[in-house]
């Protein structure tokens, strides 16, 4: 995108006094702010600007639902298109790593506190990173082999780019984080070990195990959970086949696009809600469906059936209706809707656990969705660890999830 196309963009903005699209991003930037730097060209001081409350800009302004935060706040929305953020944002964090600039242009002096973040994704990278820049030092402990979480293995290459997303940790990095790779909590090192070590430890790692439909069928052979897929990239030959979706979010879209594009003959998802209600990113379902991926709306998998190897499943129509003590519809199977698809696999999508080995012996006060308890601030029941991201059942999106890890930041700097 040229810089006059940008200006074009910028100009179009209205500077509203009340930014309601601030209010709308989980991560409070300035939006308004930032693009009327824009509209100065004054590109490096609108990086400078998003810095103050993200590290993320060049990822975010590519991946977030912007219609839902953000560009789905814009006052311009009610009577004219609204504006186009997310494209902002995006330009200004690439110059930002085209240019080298850095996070923050003050000298960092480091001081004695020392910090272990458990976990190199969005949460955990976004807290080392406001740690660093207020002289903590900081280390990441990652199990896998690199940096970035979901934003490696969770979000598909046509989605966001890794190189990209390796300059953005890079640039993160560079605010003097050491890092230690290939370090699994509860196998490498324990959290015990952690706390005589450091003064305060951040547990940012994600909740990857995809949750049970607890249906008929789920252990036959061909039945896969999109997070695993998604994140060990150990899928079976789709060439030909018939790819069943069970979900909505935006793993259900990524594992589908992806599937589609590894061959399969037809990839079918199926949502129990109506498609106004789906939580995928309105743009990720309208590019699914121009890849000829189906959707059924308003339906429901009953049984996955087979001899020890999927071959169909066995569906229903639902209809929405209220229910006592619940704020919205809720999908209700209508009787008498069954049909039947053939099928060669079914990928669960709608949601995901943490890994109980790990949370149960941590020693912390849990919600009753089995994830580690945090009050508004990070804080867990135990005052020198903190938490946040998918293992603290934060909202599920890279932005909230960077927003947890830097309010956790401030929540540590408070502690000292």
């Amino acid at each position: 995108m040229t810089n006059k196309e940008i200006l074009e963009k910028a100009n179009y903005c209205a500077s509203c006094i009340k930014k309601p699209c601030r209010q709308g991003c989980p991560l409070n930037n300035d939006i308004t702010g930032f693009i009327k730097l824009i509209k100065e060209e004054k590109y490096k001081e609108a990086y400078q600007l998003l810095t103050e409350t993200t590290v993320l800009s060049a990822i975010c302004g590519k991946i977030c639902p912007h219609e839902k935060q953000c560009k789905g706040s814009c006052v311009k929305r009610i009577a004219f298109t609204p504006v186009e953020i997310g494209d902002l944002e995006s330009f200004i964090g690439d110059m930002a790593i085209k240019n080298g600039w850095n996070i923050t242009e003050e000298k960092i002096i480091k001081g004695n506190k020392k910090v272990a973040v458990v976990g190199g994704g969005p949460s955990g990278l976004t807290c080392a990173a406001f740690l660093a820049k207020n002289g903590v030092n900081v280390t990441i402990y990652e199990k896998h082999n690199y940096l970035g979480g979901i934003l490696q293995h969770g979000i598909p290459e046509f989605r966001l780019d890794k190189k990209l997303v390796n300059e953005v940790i890079q640039k993160i990095l560079d605010l003097g984080i050491e890092t230690k790779l290939n370090q699994e909590l509860g196998k490498d090192f324990s959290i015990q070990e952690l706390e005589k070590k450091y003064d305060a430890i951040f547990l940012g790692f994600g909740a990857n195990i995809s949750s049970k439909m607890r249906i008929e069928g789920e252990e036959l052979q061909g039945v896969y959970g999109g997070n695993e897929l998604l994140e060990n990239g150990n899928h079976p030959d789709y060439v030909g086949k018939t790819v069943v979706v069970s979900g909505g979010g935006n793993v259900a879209m990524d594992v589908s696009r992806t599937i589609k594009k590894m061959g399969a003959k037809r990839v079918i998802v199926i949502y129990r809600r109506s498609e106004k209600e789906m939580p995928a990113e309105r743009k990720e379902l309208l590019e699914a469906q121009e890849e000829g991926i189906e959707f059924l709306f308003q339906n429901n998998i009953l049984k996955i059936l087979g001899d020890k190897k999927v071959q169909k499943i066995e569906c229903i129509k639902t209809e929405l209706k209220s229910k006592e003590g619940e704020n919205r519809l809720s999908p209700v199977n209508i009787d008498g809707t069954n049909y039947y698809i053939d099928a060669d696999y079914v990928i669960m999508a709608i949601g995901s656990n943490v890994e109980e080995d790990i949370t149960s012996t941590l020693g912390l006060e849990l919600s009753s969705n089995g994830k580690i308890h945090i009050d508004d601030n990070g804080k867990t029941s135990k005052k020198n660890i903190f938490s946040g991201g998918d293992v603290a059942g934060t909202k599920s999106t890279v932005a909230w999830a960077a927003r947890a890890g830097r309010n956790a930041a401030y929540s540590i700097l408070e502690s000292f």
